[in-house]
């Protein structure tokens, strides 16, 4: 049986569950693939730092540089986080010829290109099936099994922390500062959240599912990001009396070719226009009978519409030690499979050679919900409807709960479709209504249509 030995740097929550988990089932991948996988050597911050599962003193090191310069180590395992030292480790073993597994999804947003293109310069490969949504499989599932479709839509809740923080706020009606901090107490949550809860770690996820499921790299600043701060306990029930949840989403959809766009010519059939995509992140009123709407906790799931596929369902666990670590030894047997087989673009990690773009969010469409705080009195519904009419906006429902003339109330209103950039034109008319009080609030409606 061949054997194929692994570098793993970073010892810690995730890297000690990988390690565990490939001493507990090593035999099982060898007797599937037919390559015995062997760690190597492990760097880490501290021999005696806290971690979840033990690793084998022996083969800890504390210089990174131990693992990407041995000869005898054929694959190195990403496992530190981040955009600084990563980046930097993962160049230094992609310039020696080593194959990479990373989870380190902020890592691929920032420098995906330049990562792919250095491991096609060295003729090796770059794995990263653990830097979106965790134990689901999402990742080989677009490059490999739905290779031969066209994705329409796909959509995925994959960032636990804020599905946590939002099915707690729904199912008890709390408010976002306590249940994060709730969150945190329990570890679903970071100290500093701003990654999760603004919005930015689904973002860099969304980019990557985008980047892979239409063949061109988007750039993380092209993607419109929203969090979950926003939201009160108000707009949680308000959007459940109107029979949607509220889920924070990320959204990659094809978008209409653009005016006057025109088919390339040439011999045989047309070549296809480049791909003109919307990519978004954003707390999204998702309809109650929607499975996506029944993903709760600190699960994620991602929705792939295709063709000829149809709608399919990836659900799963998204992030821990566990989860992560299944994703990882997948993409060790493949890189085992890969390198003792000699196929080491087998079936690329990115193929960077489609055109395409991302176009400004202001220009696409959807229905909304608009939150508005106004005084209770005549004429400010009339007013708040002669904006949204003068804009172009159809009203599909208004609500406002029952209150006090003259006191400060919620006004809800749902819209048909509209384009974003009207509905932010009239937003900011609205707020210069003196009736008009505080922040208001627009999340999209998602049909799925």
């Amino acid at each position: 049986m061949k054997q194929v030995n692994i570098g793993m740097i970073g010892g810690g929550t995730v890297g000690s569950g990988v390690f565990n988990a490939l001493q507990q089932n090593s035999e099982l991948i060898a007797a599937r693939t037919g390559v015995r996988l062997v760690v190597k050597k492990v760097a880490v911050k501290a021999f005696d730092e806290p971690r979840p599962y033990p690793i084998t003193p022996a083969l800890m090191t504390l210089n990174w540089k131990d693992v990407v310069e041995d000869p005898e180590i054929q694959v190195v395992t990403e496992l530190v986080g981040g955009t600084g030292i990563a980046k930097v480790i993962v160049l230094a073993a992609l310039e020696r010829g080593k194959a990479v597994v990373t989870a380190n999804k902020a890592l691929l947003s920032a420098h995906g290109p330049e990562l792919f293109a250095a491991a096609k310069k060295a003729g090796t490969n770059l794995y990263y099936e653990a830097s979106v949504a965790g134990g689901i499989p999402i990742i080989k599932t677009l490059r490999e099994a739905l290779v031969g479709n066209r994705f329409e839509r796909i959509y995925g809740i994959v960032n636990g922390t804020c599905n946590y923080i939002l099915t707690r706020m729904t199912r008890e009606g709390a408010a976002f500062d306590a249940v994060l901090a709730d969150a945190q107490r329990l570890g679903y949550a970071e100290a500093d959240p701003t990654l999760d809860v603004d919005g930015h770690d689904a973002a860099h996820k969304t980019g990557i599912l985008a980047s892979l499921a239409h063949g061109f790299w988007v750039d993380h600043h092209a993607i419109h990001v929203e969090g979950i701060r926003p939201l009160t306990p108000l707009d949680i029930r308000f959007a459940q009396q109107l029979g949607y949840t509220i889920k924070l989403l990320g959204s990659v959809r094809l978008a209409p070719p653009a005016k006057g766009a025109k088919a390339p010519k040439g011999k045989g059939k047309a070549k296809p226009a480049a791909a003109r995509i919307s990519v978004a992140v954003s707390p999204t009123l998702v309809p109650q009978g929607h499975v996506l709407a029944s993903v709760n906790d600190v699960f994620n799931a991602v929705f792939v519409s295709g063709f000829p596929i149809g709608d399919t369902l990836y659900y799963g666990r998204g992030a821990g030690k566990d989860a992560t670590a299944s994703a990882v030894l997948s993409d060790l047997a493949d890189a085992g499979l890969d390198l003792t087989r000699g196929t080491p673009d087998r079936v690329p990690a990115f193929a960077a050679c489609a055109e395409g773009s991302v176009v400004p969010f202001s220009e696409t469409s959807s229905r909304f919900y608009l939150r508005l705080n106004v005084v209770d009195k005549p004429g400010v519904i009339a007013k708040v409807s002669s904006i949204l009419s003068t804009a172009g906006i159809s009203i599909a429902s208004i609500v406002q709960p029952e209150g006090r003339e003259g006191e400060t109330v919620a006004l809800i209103l749902m819209t048909h479709l509209a384009s974003r950039a009207a509905m932010d034109k009239a937003r900011a008319a609205i707020a210069k209504l003196p009736a008009v009080k505080g922040p208001s609030l627009l999340l999209p409606v998602e049909d799925f249509s």
